[in-house]
């Protein structure tokens, strides 16, 4: 069982915590299970959405492996009821975006 669950499920990609662990196994498991995602080529695209809780180690791995594969990534903000552009490449997004 992993430590760490990602799923993408219609453009988000849901986020968790799995078995009880020390962030020094969650990032482990966080970074194979987004090298397995992209290997079968389920990531890549306009904009990732990311939505769920992360600890700040897991949340700098998904935002190095996501940022090389999206043109933007946003997290969802609960305040907002928004995702917040986080990262951004290209000109259809600039960090500080809110989208749906």
């Amino acid at each position: 069982m992993s430590t760490y669950n990602i799923v993408l499920t219609e453009g988000t990609l849901k986020i968790g915590f799995g078995s009880p662990a020390q962030n020094d196994q969650i990032v482990k498991d966080a970074e194979a299970r987004l090298d397995e995602m992209a290997k079968l080529g389920e990531l890549g695209g306009e904009v990732i959405r990311i939505n769920g809780p992360a600890s700040l180690p897991v949340a700098m791995v998904l935002a190095h492996k996501l940022a090389h594969r999206y043109q933007a990534v946003a997290c969802f903000d609960p305040k907002l009821s928004k995702y917040v552009v986080a990262i951004a490449h290209g000109d259809k997004y600039t960090v500080g975006d809110l989208i749906d």
